[in-house]
């Protein structure tokens, strides 16, 4: 399939050939590199980001599911996660360096840390003949998808890097953010552009709600059909509370995503991120994480069920950084599964006097509330914290921030050639480690 240039060329620091990636490679285990991860061909790539999941949510989302997440069997490594001016990154300078092989300062999107604009993986890919494609549950112009498409300053500039995704070659975004690609006449936040209309004309089809998606059909991405998906003004609503909007799921996404960009006969490269575990976690909210990252793995599902029956797809979940510094609870976890609405939401549920608490709190999370849990939630000046910090206690789950986290990330591959990502890495080394097993030029 014919892909017009990129706007810049690859830097050295991610050129494609002769790498050297200065690893510590970690001992391999015995199993590393059998059954899925032969010598292979990589045709298609699919890059899962649970945005903030580190390994301690990995071990609390064990106990809540009460079995192995898909992901565990497929465990290559770890990866360390700073930025080029911190010790702890933000979203925006860990997908730049997750996208790119390139550190930058936190706040910055494809842009190096002088300002220089670098070229990202999804890039040179379409220059490789591919189609590409993002999928989140954030808006799609939010850090993470923005920094795999588009070259800024500042990740606040959602509305010029909503124009940069346009006016790109991605064919496939799926996320929320519609506010961000409407003119201000029409309540969005675009001086002037409408920008889904402008999409029209390039060959987007639009969707706007669940079953709008459900039903694309005869899309095909070589005859330069493409596919727009913008489900809420802002972002998604949380995964425990989706069902009672029109708007898709992460697994339903990445499931219309890969349809359409399978159409590709050279192949696809595609992005998907569970934005929302990030934010749970900066809220310190348990339940919320935990329902997020059982919406995140069963779009990897979806990836690893394409990847099986295709046998030239590598999917690689590793996510941005940590958020909270979450801490194992042990077996009470599993009371998150009767939660049934984020702290937020329940704080909107109290009265005034907040007489109420225990009425509302345990009606959305099950949990037997004590005086001084009542009392606690009464007196707090943030009710929705301080119902979080309760739920929190009652499943044996500590937080030590409600930041980022500089902690180490486990790395999970699965697919031909995911040996090659086996031991101890950079963020940076990701994207490079990528290319090498898709021989992009």
């Amino acid at each position: 399939m014919y892909k017009k240039l990129s706007v810049v060329a690859l830097t050295g620091a991610l050129a494609f050939s002769g790498l050297n990636l200065g690893m510590t490679n970690a001992a391999k285990p015995e199993n590393a590199g059998n059954g899925n991860g032969n010598n292979g061909k990589v045709e298609n790539v699919i890059y899962m980001i649970p945005d903030g999941f580190s390994a301690d949510y990995a071990a609390n989302y064990r106990t809540y599911k009460g079995e192995k997440a898909i992901w565990e069997e497929h465990l290559k490594g770890m990866f360390t996660t700073y930025s080029a001016n911190s010790d702890t990154t933000d979203s925006a300078a860990a997908g730049t360096a997750m996208a790119t092989g390139i550190k930058t300062n936190n706040g910055v999107i494809g842009l190096d840390a002088e300002g220089n604009k670098i070229e990202t993986i999804l890039e040179a890919a379409e220059k490789n003949g591919k189609s590409t494609g993002l999928v989140a549950t954030s808006t799609i112009s939010h850090a993470t998808p923005a920094a795999f498409a588009a070259h800024v300053d500042s990740r606040n500039k959602e509305a010029e890097i909503s124009r940069q995704l346009v006016d790109s070659d991605v064919d496939v975004m799926l996320g929320g953010g519609k506010s961000n690609f409407l003119p201000k006449s029409e309540g969005g936040n675009q001086e002037e552009r409408h920008l889904i209309k402008e999409a029209e004309e390039k060959g987007f089809e639009f969707v706007g709600t669940r079953d709008e998606l459900a039903n694309v059909s005869g899309l095909n991405v070589e005859d330069g059909d493409k596919l727009l998906g913008l489900f809420a003004g802002d972002s998604l609503a949380p995964e425990l509370q989706r069902g009672e909007t029109e708007e898709p799921s992460l697994a339903d996404m990445t499931e219309a995503a890969i349809e359409v960009l399978a159409e590709d006969k050279d192949g696809f490269f595609l992005v998907v991120e569970g934005s929302q575990i990030d934010w749970a976690g900066h809220d310190n909210d348990a339940a919320w994480a935990m329902s997020d990252v059982a919406a995140f793995e069963k779009a990897v599902e979806k990836a690893m069920d394409f990847a099986n029956k295709d046998g030239k797809t590598l999917v690689v979940v590793a996510g941005d950084h940590d958020t909270g510094g979450m801490t194992t609870g042990g077996s009470k976890v599993s009371v998150l599964k009767n939660v049934t609405a984020t702290g937020d939401t329940m704080a909107s549920k109290l009265n005034s006097d907040r007489s109420n608490v225990r009425e509302v709190v345990e009606r959305y999370t099950g949990l037997p509330l004590s005086e001084s849990d009542v009392n606690y939630i009464k007196e707090a000046k943030d009710a929705s914290y301080a119902i979080n910090t309760i739920v929190s206690k009652h499943a044996s789950i500590g937080w030590t921030s409600t930041n980022h986290t500089a902690a180490d990330i486990p790395l999970y591959v699965y697919g031909p050639q995911s040996q090659k990502f086996v031991g101890f890495h950079d963020n940076t080394d990701l994207p490079k480690l990528i290319a090498e097993t898709m021989k992009l030029k």
